[in-house]
C-alpha cells in the first residue's frame, strides 16, 4: 500500500482537528502535543508500525507507547481510524468523561491497543525498554516505538532507563522525541538546556534529528530505525506545539487547555475544513487507515498459521506445549528448611526463588545492584548482557524507580514474570512505578530486603520504618511479610498465582528460627493462627504479628501460658498479608481474629499506622510498633533500646490481664 505524502497531510490534519474537537467539547485536555506529534503518529501508522486492529493481542505485532500519556486525545484518534477497539465517533465525544473508554490518559485493559497505563512523565519510556527487553527475550521480531515529550526527558527515570537501553545494545526500540520546547510554565529552554543528542549518544544510542513535520524526514528517519538492530534509536523531531492552531501554535496556551471555539474554528479553516463541521473524516482517511489494517491482518494471520504449523511440528515429535503452572506443581516444588537451622528469609527467598524457577520457567529479574544482599540470582540461567537476552538475571543497576517501570514492561510483555528487588527502605523510589502497577493489574513481583530496623549498623537512612504502611496504602498491591521461610516460600507460591496486581515480600536480615505450625493455606488466606494454648475464650490474649515479630510473640505467648500455670488462654496469630487476610469472608476473618477477643498485643517492627483497624477496645489493646526513625548500631541492640523483647511483649500482655 502507498501513500503519498499529501495522503499523510490529509490524515495528520484530520487528526488534529479530531484531537482539537475532543478536547474542546470535554473542556478539558491536551490539545497542544497531539497536534504536534499528528504529521508522525499518521506515518508512523500508515507506513510502519505492524498492528492489527482486529487482534490487539497478536504476540508478534510492534509494542507502541505514548509515554506523554497527556496526549491522550492522539491515541483514541488513531484507535478510530485505525479500527481499534471499535472505538466510534460517538464514543470519542466522551472524551475524558466518566465511564468512557477515552479516558484522560491512556490506561491498559480500559482501551484496547494500549499496551500500559501512562501519564506520570517518563514511565512510559521506562515500560517501553522493558517492552524492547521482552521481545528481544522471546526471540521476537518486532519493534517498540515510543513516543516522548520534553517533560519525558526531564524526569529521572528516563535518564536511568535510556542508560541501560544503551548499556543492553537494546536494538528493536526507536524513541520519538516530540521536542517542541513548550511545557505548562513557558519555554522548555528556561529550565532544561541539556544536549539530548549528545546525551544519548553517550548512552549508546543511534541519534537522528529531523524536522517533525517534513513527512520527507519523518520516513526516512524511520526507515533508517527500523534497520538498526543493534543498538537503541532516538529520533529527535523539532516540532511546533498544537501545529495548525494559528494563533496558539508554539505557545503554552495549547499545551493543557482547550483552544476555545473561535480558534478551533480558525484552525480548520486553516487547514482547509469546514469550520462548522466537528468530529469529521474524509472517507479518503478512512479508506488508508482501512488498507493498512487489511495488511497488517494479513500479516497477522500469516504468522499465527505458522506458529500453528510449529506446533502442530512439535505435536507430531511428542513436544507437548507447557501446560500452566499449577499451585500444587509450585507447592510440590518447594525446598525444604531444617527446623533445627535459623535462616533469614532473605536467604530462605533466595532458595525459594531458585527451586520454583526450575517450574516457573517465564520469571526474570534482578536486584538494582544487591544480588549479594537480596539473594535474587537465579543460579542456573545466566545474566542478560549487552546484545545478550539468552539469561533470565538482570543486573539493574542503582536504578530503583526504572527498574520498577521496567520490570512492568518486561511483565506487560506477554509469556513473562519479572520481578526486580532492592532493600525495603529504598521502596520509596520504586514507588510511582509500584502505583502504575496496581492501576494496570500488571502481577509484577517486587523483593524488598531488609525490612525493619534490624538492618542494624546501617544506621536509620537505610532502616524502614512507615514504608510497609505506605505499600499497603496502594489499592491492589499484595504484601507479603514472611514469619520464616516455610511462609517464605507460601508467599513466593501465591505472589505467582496471582495475575490480577503487583506483589511485594518483605524479607529479612537477620536470621529468624524455622516455626512449627507454618500454613501454606494460612499465607494463602493472609493470617492464620500459628500457636495457642488453653481454652480459647474472650479472656484470651490474642497476639497478632508479621514477620520477624511473629517468633518474638510465640516466646512471649508461651511464658505467659507458663507463668499463668495455664490458667491465661493465648493465641498467637500470624498475619503475613495484610491485603490477602482482609478479602477473607468475614466467617474466615472471625474464625482467626474473633470479636470476642478484645485483649490483644499487635506487633509489627514499622508503624502502627494501618494497625488500629484490629482494635475493638482501645483499653484493651497494646501496640508494640515503631513510630520514629532507627539508630545505628548492633541489631539486638537496637531490640532491646527500642523494646521488641520478649519481657517488653510479655509485659503488655499482663497489662491487660490485670
Amino acid at each position: 500500500m502507498k501513500v503519498t505524502n499529501e495522503q499523510l497531510k490529509l490524515a495528520a490534519d484530520t487528526i488534529r482537528c479530531l484531537c482539537a474537537d475532543m478536547v474542546e467539547k470535554a473542556n478539558s485536555g491536551h490539545p497542544g502535543a497531539a497536534m504536534g506529534m499528528a504529521d508522525m503518529a499518521a506515518t508512523l501508522y500508515l507506513r510502519h508500525l505492524r498492528v492489527d486492529p482486529q487482534d490487539t493481542s497478536w504476540k508478534n505485532r510492534d509494542r507502541l507507547v505514548f509515554s506523554g500519556g497527556h496526549a491522550s486525545a492522539l491515541v483514541y484518534a488513531l484507535s478510530h481510524l485505525s479500527g481499534t477497539g471499535g472505538v466510534s465517533m460517538d464514543e470519542l465525544q466522551t472524551f475524558r468523561q466518566f465511564g468512557s473508554r477515552c479516558a484522560g490518559h491512556p490506561e491498559r485493559g480500559v482501551m484496547p491497543g494500549v499496551e500500559v497505563t501512562t501519564g506520570p512523565l517518563g514511565q512510559g519510556f521506562a515500560m517501553a525498554v522493558g517492552l524492547a527487553i521482552g521481545a528481544k527475550m522471546k526471540g521476537r521480531a518486532n519493534r517498540t516505538w515510543v513516543f516522548m515529550g520534553d517533560g519525558d526527558m526531564e524526569e529521572g527515570i528516563s535518564h536511568e532507563a535510556a542508560s541501560l537501553a544503551g548499556t543492553l545494545k537494546l536494538g528493536g526500540l526507536t524513541a520519538i522525541y516530540d521536542f517542541n520546547d513548550i511545557q505548562i510554565e513557558g519555554h522548555v529552554t528556561d529550565t532544561n538546556r541539556d544536549d539530548a543528542k549528545k546525551r544519548f549518544e553517550a548512552y549508546g544510542w543511534k541519534v537522528v534529528e529531523i524536522d517533525g513535520h517534513d513527512f520527507d524526514q519523518i520516513q526516512r528517519a524511520f526507515l533508517r530505525a527500523s534497520k538498526v538492530v543493534d543498538v537503541p534509536v532516538l529520533v529527535i523531531a523539532k516540532t511546533v506545539i498544537g501545529k495548525g492552531a494559528p494563533t496558539k501554535a508554539g505557545t503554552h496556551g495549547c499545551h493543557g487547555a482547550p483552544l476555545g471555539p473561535e480558534e478551533v474554528a480558525a484552525t480548520k479553516k486553516a487547514l482547509g475544513f469546514d469550520p462548522e463541521k466537528s468530529f469529521y473524516v474524509p472517507q479518503e482517511v478512512y479508506d488508508m487507515f482501512a488498507a493498512r489494517a487489511a495488511m497488517c491482518h494479513r500479516w497477522r494471520n500469516i504468522d499465527v498459521r505458522r506458529e500453528k504449523e510449529e506446533a502442530k511440528a512439535r505435536k507430531a515429535q511428542g513436544i507437548a506445549d507447557p501446560a500452566p503452572v499449577t499451585r500444587e506443581q509450585l507447592l510440590a516444588a518447594l525446598p525444604k528448611f531444617d527446623p533445627e537451622k535459623p535462616v533469614a528469609t532473605r536467604a530462605a527467598n533466595g532458595a525459594v526463588m531458585n527451586a520454583l524457577a526450575d517450574v516457573f520457567t517465564n520469571l526474570v529479574g534482578g536486584s538494582a545492584d544487591l544480588e549479594g544482599s537480596n539473594k535474587t540470582g537465579l543460579k542456573k540461567y545466566g545474566w542478560i548482557a549487552p546484545g545478550d537476552f539468552s539469561g533470565r538475571n538482570f543486573h539493574w543497576g542503582v536504578r530503583e524507580l526504572a527498574m520498577t517501570a521496567m520490570v512492568n514492561g518486561l511483565t506487560a510483555y506477554e509469556d513473562l514474570r519479572a520481578f526486580g528487588a532492592t532493600f525495603f527502605v529504598f521502596s520509596d523510589y520504586c514507588r510511582p512505578a509500584l502505583r502504575l502497577a496496581a492501576i494496570m493489574e500488571v502481577p509484577s513481583i517486587f523483593v524488598f530486603s531488609h525490612d525493619s530496623f534490624y538492618v542494624g549498623e546501617d544506621g536509620p537512612t537505610h532502616e524502614p520504618i512507615e514504608q510497609l504502611a505506605a505499600i499497603r496504602t496502594i489499592p491492589n498491591v499484595t504484601t507479603f511479610r514472611p514469619a520464616d521461610a516455610n511462609e517464605t516460600g507460601y508467599a513466593w507460591v501465591e505472589m505467582l498465582m496471582n495475575t490480577k496486581g503487583p506483589s511485594c515480600i518483605m524479607t529479612t536480615r537477620q536470621n529468624l528460627p524455622i516455626l512449627e505450625g507454618t500454613s501454606a493455606e494460612g499465607v494463602a488466606k493472609g493470617a492464620y493462627t500459628i500457636w495457642q494454648a488453653g481454652q480459647q475464650s474472650k479472656e484470651t490474649i490474642l497476639f497478632i504479628a508479621t514477620g520477624s515479630e511473629v517468633s518474638l510473640c510465640i516466646d512471649a505467648a508461651k511464658r505467659v501460658w507458663d507463668e499463668s500455670d495455664g490458667r491465661q488462654s493465648v493465641r498467637v496469630v500470624s498475619m503475613p498479608s495484610v491485603e490477602r487476610f482482609l478479602a477473607q469472608k468475614c466467617t474466615y476473618r472471625e474464625y482467626i481474629v474473633p470479636g470476642e477477643m478484645t485483649k490483644r498485643v499487635i506487633v509489627e517492627a514499622g508503624s502502627r499506622f494501618g494497625w488500629d483497624r484490629f482494635r475493638l477496645d482501645w483499653r484493651k489493646t497494646k501496640f508494640v510498633t515503631k513510630d520514629d526513625f532507627g539508630a545505628s548500631g548492633p541489631y539486638k541492640v537496637l531490640a532491646k533500646e527500642f523494646g521488641f523483647t520478649v519481657d517488653r511483649v510479655v509485659e503488655c500482655a499482663k497489662e491487660l490481664m490485670a
